[in-house]
């Protein structure tokens, strides 16, 4: 059954073939072979021409999602981090990304809330402010003012914007459907995976209520916890696409010269806080997976330190949790194969086709580490180099994996912005020493021992009816082998392709021999003496041999 794309549908399948036809003839412009042919005299008469070869076939991919608005500005954000999925030219553009978009024109902020609430703003509100203090591509935050006098922030959905994204995500589908079908060099990237993992992320960053009971999560972790502040939520005047939290007056992490002047040491935070966020990950397996300097305040009169923004947040479950600690710890000890091992137990999808060049990789990555001392450690780096080491090698990790990775690296900037001198290291010390005393303790090895036994009962248990299962499949002529022979396509391919080539070969020794006999023999009609089934025959040799020589070089088979 054909499926009819709705009227949201057509509008953005419209807007994406503009914009990628408007960008589309200039990335032909920009290749290095037509780029030399071009004269430098008509660039300087046409400057519009000029700027567009200027620009690299991934600028032109910024460029066409920028265009694209705020769910494809999104895509790019969120793909930014992925260097096991695309290329780091293509990263590189990506990171430059930003999610500033206008606020809402004719927006009433007064009558969304009152829809969305089914209530009367002046019950509630002694005023909210019509201005949006900040607009996103997803939802826009005002300021307002209870009647009990507590000051809050309002996030509220943009107007359509799940239709909108409905429609893209729709359209993104079948865009990456063709692309995984028709192009070979698209394939290779994986199209299908990057628009299903956006899809999940995209979709959980518009429940707000998922937001809410995250905030509720991380409070309930750090309950007790005087160092650290949670925003208060008004859950009774909120919804799966407004939330109305507490305002936080407080100082942006970034702002040196204003933590100073309030007397709050900027070497303090930058500990304190990383402190925190480590215990987020390697304690709790819950992280704010966007800690940049917009999203971490300093409360100047209690000095405690507060995350908003719990819209994008990671989960580790426990054994991965677990697995992430032997990482670390196989790291310190360099032992590379074990680390391999960690990585096939957490990889979603691996396809190492050269475990020396792994191990090769991992081991040029350790010593790069051990050669450096302690203080000139920049995890960031390290990082970076590791997320290469994957992409390189074809191993796809779990999605939870990049967002605490990025993570990490923003977390260390805001750090470094902080204490020129802070190194995440020293943070990290406590929990390796924890991570090692772990791993020999005497209760955790006798729980991994009875889970093991466990495991085989299970085995011993369920082997009779499997076999019993496989000799009924055997008798029954049900037992299927799936066979997979590697590169027997391309065999095929390029078998058929050489016997094509051979019968055409064959024609034209035929065709020529042939016509030589028709010359010779001066077969009649004639045309200036010259037998004319003889010419066509020659001419058509000559053709079918320069089509041969041309699909050759055409394709590199020489």
């Amino acid at each position: 059954m054909v499926r009819i794309p709705n009227k949201t549908e057509i509008k953005r399948y419209n807007k994406l073939f503009t914009v990628l036809t408007k960008y589309g003839f200039k990335n032909v412009m920009a290749t290095k072979q037509l780029k030399k042919l071009v004269p430098n005299s008509y660039l300087k008469d046409h400057p519009d021409t000029q700027k567009s070869l200027s620009y690299s076939k991934y600028e032109r991919i910024r460029m066409v999602l920028e265009e694209l608005g705020p769910t494809y500005i999104k895509l790019g954000q969120i793909f930014s981090n992925r260097e096991d999925l695309l290329p780091p030219d293509l990263i590189k553009e990506l990171k430059k990304l930003q999610d500033k978009v206008p606020e809402t024109n004719h927006f009433n902020i007064n009558e969304a809330i009152e829809k969305e609430l089914n209530i009367t703003v002046s019950e509630h509100f002694e005023y909210i402010n019509p201005l949006p203090l900040a607009a996103g591509s997803l939802a826009q935050v005002h300021k307002a003012k209870l009647l009990t006098g507590e000051e809050v922030v309002l996030k509220i959905q943009r107007p359509n914007i799940v239709k909108i994204i409905e429609a893209d995500i729709l359209v993104m589908t079948q865009v990456a459907k063709s692309l995984e079908k028709h192009s070979i060099q698209a394939k290779a990237y994986q199209p299908l995976q990057i628009v299903s993992s956006f899809e999940k992320s995209i979709r959980e960053e518009l429940r707000f209520l998922r937001e809410i009971n995250n905030m509720k999560r991380f409070a309930k972790n750090f309950q007790g916890n005087t160092v650290i502040y949670v925003p208060k939520v008004y859950l009774s005047l909120c919804t799966d696409k407004l939330i109305c939290m507490e305002f936080i007056d407080g100082i942006k992490v970034s702002e040196n010269g204003i933590l100073n002047s309030s007397n709050i040491d900027p070497v303090i935070i930058a500990k304190v806080g990383v402190d925190l966020y480590l215990k987020q990950v390697l304690d709790f397996g819950f992280f704010h997976a966007d800690p940049h300097p917009g999203n971490i305040f300093i409360l100047p009169k209690t000095k405690q330190i507060c995350f908003i923004d719990f819209g994008m947040m990671g989960t580790i479950m426990p054994k991965d949790k677990d697995y992430l600690g032997d990482f670390l710890l196989y790291f310190m000890q360099k032992n590379v194969k074990k680390i391999i091992s960690v990585l096939e137990k957490i990889a979603v999808k691996i396809e190492i086709s050269d475990y020396k060049k792994l191990e090769y990789d991992i081991y040029e990555l350790i010593e790069g580490v051990s050669n450096t001392s302690i203080q000139n450690i920049k995890l960031g780096d390290v990082l970076s180099n590791f997320k290469s080491v994957l992409y390189e090698n074809k191993i796809v990790v779990p999605h939870y994996l990049y967002m605490l990775i990025r993570a990490l690296i923003i977390i260390e900037g805001v750090g470094l912005k902080l204490d020129p001198e802070f190194n995440i290291t020293d943070n990290l010390q406590p929990y390796i020493s924890k991570i090692t005393r772990k791993q020999f303790n005497i209760k955790r090895l006798f729980k991994k021992n009875v889970t093991r036994f466990q495991d085989m009962g299970t085995l011993i248990d369920h082997l009779p009816g499997d076999i019993d299962t496989i000799l009924n499949k055997i008798k029954e002529g049900k037992l299927v082998v799936i066979h997979e022979h590697k590169g027997l396509k391309e065999f095929q391919d390029a078998t058929s392709k050489a016997a094509n080539r051979m019968v055409f070969a064959i024609i034209i020794a035929a065709l020529s021999i042939g016509s030589s006999i028709l010359v010779i023999a001066k077969m009649p009609p004639l045309i200036n003496g010259i037998p004319l089934l003889g010419a066509i025959g020659f001419l058509t040799s000559a053709l079918l041999g320069l089509y041969i020589i041309f699909s050759v070089f055409r394709k590199n088979h020489y």
